[in-house]
């Protein structure tokens, strides 16, 4: 009988913004094997329909479950908001882990008051953002910033090309005029924009992102059940509904190694 803990975890985001998370996950848990898909195809999910992303979410999670996943990581933003409540009332025994952006250590952490938020127009457009602005963010000025264009440049491999730059540059700079000490970013895809978003903003603004929160997170879940895998792991296997060509020369770029692709 094969041991449950030694079983894969599957990460799944709209396009590559969630190796990003993978990266965390890796780092904290390097002995456990992942999986990975990614709905390239269907690209940005901000602009897609709540059902529409619950029935990608319920067949990536079916797919996961053939897979023998042992966990599942939502790593994106917006799927989280349309269907994390939905998988875990159809898996209520399996680990789900998802994402949402990190108002609450951002409100821990400004001194000026003034946190600034990247992020997609879907998310910032969701009830359970405004949620999290009445719970946490009281006693500061939250100011948000939608980023159209960003995600779409970020699956084309673009992390600093002028056209970046310019686009990074219009979101920034309010946040920055408004007196923001802390940015956090709030969109999976937009870790792998810190270096040019250093050169951008001064080095006392904090850049807060939520992907090393979510490796913490399912190491607490998997811990609790006895799940942890004790290695070795299997090298991570990855699948986009989009082209695999395209997806396998980007992952250098990404991820730092080029492992199996496949047509998801």
């Amino acid at each position: 009988m094969p041991d449950v803990r030694q079983a894969p975890v599957g990460v799944f985001d709209s396009g590559v913004g969630g190796l990003s998370v993978l990266g965390e996950i890796h780092r904290l848990l390097p002995q456990e094997s992942l999986l990975y898909v990614a709905d390239c195809g269907n690209i940005p999910y901000g602009e897609k329909s709540p059902e529409f992303i619950r029935e990608r979410c319920r067949q990536v999670a079916e797919f996961f479950q053939a897979k023998g996943a042992k966990a599942l990581v939502l790593a994106c933003n917006t799927a989280t908001v349309a269907a994390v409540a939905d998988l875990r009332e159809r898996y209520p025994h399996w680990p789900i882990v998802g994402m949402e952006p990190a108002v609450k250590p951002a409100a821990a952490a400004t001194r000026s008051g003034v946190v600034g938020v990247l992020a997609t127009t879907g998310t910032l457009q969701s009830a359970k953002f405004a949620a999290l602005l009445d719970r946490f963010a009281n006693d500061v000025r939250v100011i948000t910033q939608p980023c159209p264009g960003l995600v779409e440049l970020i699956e084309a491999g673009d992390l600093a090309s002028p056209a970046m730059r310019q686009l990074l540059q219009r979101y920034v700079t309010p946040l920055l005029h408004s007196g923001c000490d802390t940015v956090i970013l709030g969109c999976t895809h937009y870790p792998f924009l810190k270096p040019l978003l250093a050169e951008m903003v001064p080095a006392s603004v904090a850049i807060i992102d939520t992907g090393a929160a979510v490796a913490r997170q399912l190491k607490r879940l998997l811990n609790e059940r006895h799940l942890l895998a004790d290695g070795p792991a299997q090298p991570a296997q990855f699948w986009t509904s989009a082209s695999p060509d395209h997806f396998r020369n980007i992952l250098p770029l990404l991820w730092n190694k080029s492992d199996i692709v496949q047509s998801f």
